[in-house]
């Protein structure tokens, strides 16, 4: 069973929720028209508010800390840890934590031009692991060489007070529930499944719980750019590492540098809004791969792309009807199966994987497709989980409130989600529900981030991203009052890094010159 989530290309994780905070402020209604081009009257007016441009006192212990670096893993990495309050409104009435940090150093031999932080997305995304994975090695050299490439895992995150929500052999159990129920009795058996999921991440979590929001992941930011000596964040952000990003500006525009903000999220959307688009853009990125499943020889959804999603959903009801057997202990599920195309959307890199993995469920063997499920959840082959999942849903359901509350309202809303994507729309307005009964109260809600006065901000957006849809980087950068939009005409999830020439090297030019692009660059 999914919870909302967003993952980045290249094998590393992203994802995505909505934001908000108690420094929220304005009246309910609809946003001004979009200037970038995109839908008008989709958002919420209220605007989130700077914090004070002076340091209080009380978290001045922090901001003057000196980490203690050392090596960690291949390539020269250095790792330490940043002390910063649970609560940030009361530093001295809570317990402090700590964040893992990691970084590679400038590979020029001269004084390095400042910190790139980055952050892969997620929510849930180990910082840590995409600086030692790619970011640290795969950037392009020149930006390499320019920066100290950092990455913090955000507050219940991997390294950094991970929250973990089940064993190993009930997160199986999880991901196999029925996100589609037919009947009274599944629909009883999501919820039980979601109240243990919660009860299980309240129990671990504790007090912490309540402190993952993405503005206390925003404020960590400051304190770790303050650490590492520079005046102004510059930053990299994916997915929901956009939203984090933009938060930041939000909270601190004199102290926002450049910032790349890749495959966009739209903060000023509610949850439902937000479930509703991801949902239209997984369907316009399966249209994509029917359409170049119809040219192949091999497709297993036959030559007429209009006819593929009918196809596709045949399939899955027999798999409901009957688990496929994979060769090993588990069987594949609909909901497996669903998680499994859904995870090939990211990157058209997996449409020959997907192929494959149909074709063997269409003959009976369903272990394509759980492979496939498997890398989207971080399900190790020994059957140990990540925390990605149990991050993802802490954050998002302490960003903002619930799209529905209750099943009830899951199914009123069926309608418009299978408006959105016939084939997957039931299951994402059902996978909203896993916020309706969580043991903490949202501390955000859905507001605008204006961020006036930062510095000039560029915002990337893919027009067939499934996760972030396009209309998302339309309507952030008509929010930010510095952003410049540039547009990849591609497939997949975020567009720097792919290796598209005029991408990578706008990016590079913005961040090593400071060149932003003309409005309305489309690559």
């Amino acid at each position: 069973m999914e919870t909302r989530r967003l993952l980045r290309t290249s094998g590393t994780l992203t994802a995505a929720a909505a934001l908000l905070l108690s420094a929220c402020t304005a009246q309910d209604g609809s946003a001004p028209p979009n200037p970038a081009g995109g839908n008008v009257d989709r958002g919420v007016d209220r605007v989130l508010e700077p914090l004070s441009a002076e340091i209080p006192g009380s978290l001045r212990p922090y901001y003057d800390q000196e980490l203690d670096w050392r090596d960690c893993g291949p390539e020269g990495f250095q790792c330490a840890d940043l002390t910063v309050p649970l609560d940030y409104e009361a530093p001295d009435a809570a317990d402090d934590i700590e964040v893992a940090v990691v970084r590679a150093r400038a590979t020029d031999d001269g004084e390095p031009t400042g910190s790139l932080l980055v952050n892969p997305g997620g929510p849930g995304g180990s910082a840590v692991d995409f600086v030692q994975n790619f970011a640290g090695v795969g950037l392009p050299a020149d930006v390499r060489a320019a920066y100290d490439i950092v990455g913090m895992d955000p507050r219940g995150v991997s390294r950094s007070e991970p929250v973990e929500c089940l064993t190993d052999e009930e997160m199986d159990a999880h991901t196999q529930t029925d996100v589609t129920p037919d009947d009274a009795a599944e629909t009883a058996a999501l919820k039980e499944a979601n109240d243990a999921f919660a009860a299980g991440c309240a129990d671990d979590a504790g007090e912490l719980l309540g402190h993952v929001s993405t503005v206390e992941a925003a404020r960590d930011l400051d304190v770790l750019r303050e650490v590492l000596g520079d005046e102004k964040l510059t930053y990299l952000g994916y997915s929901y590492g956009t939203f984090l990003g933009a938060t930041y500006a939000g909270l601190f525009p004199s102290r926002s540098g450049r910032l790349v903000l890749d495959g966009a999220m739209d903060p000023s959307l509610p949850a439902e809004k937000l479930n509703r688009d991801q949902t239209a853009g997984f369907d316009t990125a399966f249209t994509a791969f029917a359409e170049d499943c119809a040219e192949q020889s091999d497709c297993p959804l036959g030559d007429d792309p209009e006819a593929a999603g009918a196809t596709l959903a045949s399939l899955l009801a027999d798999i409901d009807e009957k688990p496929l057997p994979t060769g090993g202990d588990r069987e594949l599920t609909e909901s497996l199966a669903t998680t499994g195309v859904i995870s090939a959307m990211y990157t058209e890199q997996y449409w020959p994987r997907l192929r494959q993995a149909l074709t063997d469920a269409r003959d009976g063997d369903g272990a394509g497709l759980l492979a496939l499920s498997d890398s989207y959840y971080e399900r190790a082959p020994d059957g140990s989980y990540g925390n990605l999942m149990y991050a993802n849903a802490a954050v998002n359901c302490i960003d903002q409130p619930a799209a529905f509350d209750g099943a009830e309202a899951a199914e009123a809303a069926v309608p418009d989600f299978e408006k959105a994507s016939p084939v997957f729309g039931r299951n994402f307005a059902y996978s909203a529900l896993i916020c309706t009964d969580w043991p903490v109260e949202p501390t955000g809600r859905a507001h605008r981030i204006e961020a006036e006065g930062a510095d000039p901000i560029l915002v990337v957006g893919t027009t067939r991203d499934p996760a972030t849809p396009y209309v998302w980087a339309e309507g952030l950068a008509a929010q930010l009052d510095s952003a410049t939009l540039l547009t990849f005409d591609g497939d997949g999830h975020t567009a720097y890094g792919r290796g598209d020439t005029c991408v990578d090297g706008t990016v590079n030019s913005y961040l090593l010159e400071g060149t932003v692009p003309d409005d309305g660059k489309r690559c």
